[in-house]
């Protein structure tokens, strides 16, 4: 590696407001960002999101199609194990966020990146999830974390002085200062934190649940399913009601994600504890594995 590899930088990249920011601000800083985008099952435009990266400065877009390994490498496990945190909460985010740093991992190593970046605030878990597995895999590599850093957050003060800065640099942006939402979605499921859900007397809308069906609009009608273990783990699922048979793990996911979906199943509205001992509010959709 030469000195230039000392100021190369893996950034995980979502488009959204934060990462959009702290690339534009890496590049102030004299790097050169790689954005890393992972496809694990979100709805998402990635063709446009690589254009905006590379319209911000990024010297290249990397996207990878990590869902298979999404279902067979964590949440089966997680299916194995009977993870579940605190009663009710089904791990979407927290098994996501390790997929995501193993293949990004490998990007900065093939890169010849010593540097990787990300948007996760220094309140909550998605900075433990990143950087334990990051550095697991990766013991010297440099760690990025804007929001931890006062160079980043004394400038950045409040989502408002986000909204500033990438008006200020022509970041195009789909979230508004009336609407916040933190989102976050896989093929596991849709959360969503922040803005007006932080105060727990506040009634989730509606529109947020994205991967559920309103339960009072489901179906009265009974579908039946036969799903098959074998150690623990999913192998293949037949709905009773037409026949239809699904035995490869990402397919038979998907499809657990349907019937789910359309029969309502999978809402959940949770305070949870948060690593740092911080209460945090989340609106969770998850319609598969109930």
């Amino acid at each position: 590696m030469d000195k230039a590899d000392d100021k190369k930088v893996v950034l995980a990249y979502s488009g959204g407001l934060d990462t959009s920011c702290i690339l534009v601000w890496l590049r102030e800083k004299g790097y050169q960002v790689i954005a890393f985008m992972a496809n694990i099952g979100q709805d998402e435009d990635f063709e446009e999101a690589k254009k905006k990266a590379l319209k911000l400065g990024a010297v290249k877009v990397i996207i990878q199609d990590v869902a298979k390994e999404f279902v067979e490498g964590f949440i089966w496990p997680a299916v194995q194990a009977n993870a579940i945190y605190e009663d009710r909460y089904l791990l979407g985010t927290a098994l996501a966020r390790p997929c995501i740093a193993h293949n990004m991992i490998m990007v900065a190593k093939a890169e010849g990146a010593k540097c990787i970046s990300h948007g996760a605030t220094g309140k909550g878990n998605d900075q433990i999830r990143f950087e334990l597995a990051a550095y697991a895999l990766y013991p010297e590599v440099k760690m990025i974390a804007p929001w931890r850093m006062p160079e980043f957050f004394n400038r950045f003060k409040g989502r408002q002085c986000l909204f500033d800065y990438a008006k200020a640099h022509d970041i195009p942006l789909p979230v508004t200062p009336k609407s916040p939402w933190s989102m976050d979605a896989n093929l596991m499921h849709v959360s969503y934190e922040s803005g007006i859900l932080e105060n727990p007397a506040t009634i989730a809308p509606e529109d947020i649940y994205t991967m559920t069906q309103d339960p009072k609009k489901a179906p009265f009608t009974p579908e039946r399913i036969e799903i098959k273990f074998k150690r623990g783990i999913p192998i293949q699922v037949k709905n009773l009601e037409d026949g239809t048979v699904e035995t490869c793990p990402l397919l038979l996911f998907q499809y657990l994600n349907k019937v789910g979906s359309r029969n309502g199943i999978g809402r959940i509205d949770i305070v949870e504890n948060r690593f740092i001992g911080m209460k945090s509010r989340g609106n969770e959709s998850f319609n598969k594995m109930v």
